[in-house]
This record gives structure tokens, C-alpha cells and sequence, in this order.
């Protein structure tokens, strides 16, 4: 058949689509990205907030029209969407033929062949374990960068958020199962690897019996081909020592990490079920300045959480003034039903979240303004991306930005360059959240 695959939500979630479709691929199914051309159609759902349920939704009855037509045989679900709402989907939508949950992915090509009998299908295994990946996974990011996605589930139980219920305990995977990814994905050329989770900073926990993300990076570290190394979801009060220290030490290990903090108000982040303080916030911010001064740190904030109040949102704002995270986006409070937040009876206007939002984010583009001039005239490492369309220029990366969150660095040179080249960049400007520059020379390991 030939597949049509839509990956809505995390890159996570993105993980999941590139097994599925090299298992699909490994049994002789073809793939396309025209909706009409499509035997099959398969949505890898996201249901985190509201935006991406409604999202999620959207797109199954867009892709519902075309089973309508007779153009599509098979319709499947996957994803969180799938897990958390099988039966209403499976009742509201008929068009639908199967669909799968969050554990059940590897199920896929025995989905559709139970569609072409006739019949429906649902899989629902349960949230233990890990999908053993039997067949190759298939790169849709370019070739030159894949996220690795070290664990699956979480254990925090933040009061806002539904994933523990539909992703399970926290459950990592075998350090020699990523280092044989990782191994495979070099030498399909990948030469970025970003490390995803619902929280990084807790793998090997529950396999070795101790925090183990810091063994997992020297061993990464020493895959022929990788050039980076990227840590993303890293949870504050989780970051230890020697996680610091191999960071400084793995030459590989980009000098970036993201780490959510969500607020920084001590009863709001006790509402959250956040697991830190502002003191401890602070301290671990500091430490990390001091051990890698040139990192480049990311977070994420919620505004309008319940509760919350325009003395803590004045509280966060100066907090935000002082650190001057490098890199950060903020997001209005959703509720999500079967959460405690979503019952608390001091839930925030919309109007106001948003307003609240808008000014942390006005604050963010002054503090990354006077950051990107204090990186006029240095020399950077950039990773190509591509090229500017009609220019003599290329659009890349620093070790500063991780891919379509972060912003880029437009390069000016007429030597022709490949995606996935590294080259030194001198930084020559700058305007919003990007980085304008020129070429030294190529860079050569």
C-alpha cells in the first residue's frame, strides 16, 4: 500500500512515526505526502494541551474526508490522542479503522492487514515495557540531525499534565540499544544527536539503580561520526554533578540544555507539584554558569497557572530579567481534564494568561537582542541546514539552537556548501531571535 503519514505533536512522539514507518517500509510499503495518492493515511496523535487536541482532532476528520472519497482504504490512529480517547474516536468517527496506543505502535502493519480483511482494529498493550524496534527506522528530519529518545513515561505526576497516564511509569532504555541506534543513525549520516524524553536527567534509574545519563553521553561521545550531542528536558532539580561534568568533558556534548522550570514562585510551583524551590532554582542556574560558562540554557514557562496572581507574574518577570535565559518560550496554562489543576477552583482568565504572556515574551526578545550583540564579531560552529533560495547565503545553526524551536544564523559566502557541512562562522549581526554571518573558513575535524 502506499502510506501517508501525518506526526503531529513532540519530537518524542516524531520517534515513534520513524519506526512505524520502517517497519511499514521493511514489509514493502510505499510512502507518499499527497493526501489523494494515499491508500492508507496514519495520524500519530498529540492530546498534551488543548491546542494539540484540537489539533489532533482537526486533522483525523480532514483525513476522514478522503476515506469518504473512496481515494483513502485505511484510516489509523496512533499516538496519545489515540490512547486517552479510543472510544470515543472509534464511536464519533467511523471512518476510522484502527487504532493504537501510546505502547502499541509496533502493531501498525498488523493493522492493516486485518483493515484489508474488513475488519477493524484496536491495540491497546499495556503501558510496561519498551516496543522491541524489529525492523529499521526511517530519518524525516534531512539525515543530518535525529533525536534519540533515551526513555519512555514519567513519574513526576506535575498537576497539570496527563502524560504518566497516558505514557506510563518511567521506563528507560538499555544503554546498548541506544548506542546501536546511535551507531546505526551515524552511519546513515547522522551527525546531531538530541536526546529526548519526558525528563532526561532520571535515565537508567529504574535499569541501574542510579541517575546514569552522564555514562550514556561519554559513551555517545565515542560513536564515529556524531559531531554533536544535544540534551533537551532536563529537570532542574534533577541536574547532578557529574552530569555537569561530562557535559564540560565530552567534547561532542553541545553546551546547551533545556531545562522546563515552568514558574518560579514557591506556591506556584508547589500547586504544579513541581519538585523545586526559587532557592534551589537559582542555585542550580548559578552552578551551571559557573562549571560551563558559556552555556546556552533553554526553559519553558506556563502562564496563568491557577492561582496565580499579578505579584507572581511581576515575581517571574524580574526573575527572567536577572537570569537572562538564552533561549525560552512560554505558554498560556491549559487545562486538561482528569488533572488536579484543571478542578482547582482559581483558574485565571484567558485574556489575562495571554496578557501575561505576551509580556514575558516582549521581555524575552529585549534580553536575546543585547545577547546576539554581544556575539557580534565572534567565531562560531554552524551546522548548515540549507540554502537561501535566490541568495548567495545559507541558513544554519549554532550549538546555541536546537532545531525548530530555536532560531538560526543566516551565513553570506560563495562557496557552495551540503546540508549537514560544519563550517566557522563569524557572527556579523543580528535582528529578532537570529544571527547573521560570514565565513572564515570550513571547518575540518
Amino acid at each position: 500500500m502506499k502510506i501517508l503519514f501525518v506526526s503531529l505533536g513532540c519530537d518524542k512522539n516524531l520517534v515513534d512515526t520513524e519506526f512505524m514507518i520502517g517497519s511499514l517500509g521493511a514489509s514493502g510499503h510505499t510512502f507518499t505526502n499527497e493526501e489523494e495518492q494515499a491508500d492508507a493515511i496514519v495520524i500519530n496523535s498529540c492530546c498534551f494541551i488543548n491546542d494539540a487536541k484540537e489539533e489532533s482532532i482537526n486533522t483525523i476528520l480532514e483525513m476522514a474526508e478522503y476515506k469518504d472519497r473512496g481515494s483513502c482504504g485505511a484510516l489509523i490512529v496512533t499516538g496519545c490522542l489515540a490512547q486517552r480517547y479510543q472510544d470515543e474516536i472509534i464511536k464519533e468517527i467511523p471512518q476510522v479503522d484502527a487504532v493504537l496506543g501510546t505502547n502499541s505502535y509496533e502493531e501498525i502493519e498488523k493493522a492493516l492487514a486485518e483493515i484489508q480483511k474488513g475488519s477493524r482494529f484496536e491495540q491497546f498493550l499495556p503501558l510496561t515495557g519498551l516496543p522491541a524496534h524489529k525492523a529499521g527506522r526511517v530519518l524525516t528530519t534531512g539525515g543530518h540531525y535525529a533525536h534519540l529518545k533515551i526513555a519512555e513515561g514519567c513519574d513526576k505526576h506535575c498537576s497539570y499534565c496527563i502524560i504518566p497516564h497516558i505514557r506510563g511509569r518511567y521506563r528507560s532504555v538499555p544503554m546498548e540499544e541506544l548506542l546501536a541506534q546511535a551507531e546505526q543513525l551515524a552511519e546513515q549520516g547522522v551527525k546531531e544527536l538530541i536526546l529526548v524524553a519526558q525528563e532526561t536527567t532520571l535515565y537508567g534509574v529504574d535499569l541501574y539503580g542510579e541517575k546514569s545519563l552522564h555514562l550514556l553521553l561519554d559513551k555517545l561521545n565515542e560513536v564515529p561520526g556524531i559531531q554533536w550531542i544535544r540534551i533537551m528536558y532536563c529537570y532542574p532539580e534533577e541536574i547532578y554533578e557529574e552530569l555537569i561534568f561530562s557535559i564540560k568533558r565530552n567534547k561532542k556534548v553541545c553546551h546547551y540544555l533545556d531545562m522546563p522550570i515552568q514558574h518560579i514562585n514557591d506556591e506556584i510551583l508547589k500547586r504544579m507539584g513541581r519538585r523545586t524551590s526559587k532557592k534551589e532554582l537559582i542555585e542550580n542556574i548559578a552552578r551551571l554558569k559557573a562549571e560551563i560558562p558559556d552555556i546556552a540554557l533553554r526553559t519553558t514557562l506556563i502562564c496563568g497557572f491557577p492561582g496565580e496572581t499579578q505579584e507572581m507574574h511581576e515575581e517571574l518577570m524580574y526573575f527572567l530579567n536577572e537570569m537572562e535565559f538564552d533561549r525560552l518560550g512560554a505558554f498560556t496554562y491549559s487545562p486538561e481534564e482528569g488533572t488536579p489543576a484543571a478542578g482547582f477552583s482559581d483558574q485565571i482568565e484567558e485574556e489575562q494568561k495571554e496578557e501575561w504572556r505576551d509580556e514575558i515574551m516582549e521581555l524575552q526578545e529585549e534580553i536575546i537582542f543585547d545577547k546576539n550583540d554581544d556575539l557580534k564579531g565572534q567565531e562560531l560552529l554552524v551546522m548548515i541546514e540549507g540554502r537561501v533560495d535566490g541568495e548567495n547565503a545559507y541558513v544554519g545553526r549554532t550549538y546555541r539552537d536546537a532545531p525548530d524551536i530555536d532560531g538560526y544564523i543566516f551565513v553570506n559566502t560563495e562557496i557552495p556548501l551540503m546540508t549537514g557541512d560544519f563550517v566557522r562562522v563569524r557572527v556579523a549581526g543580528a535582528y529578532e531571535y537570529d544571527l547573521i554571518g560570514d565565513i572564515n573558513h570550513e571547518f575540518t575535524e
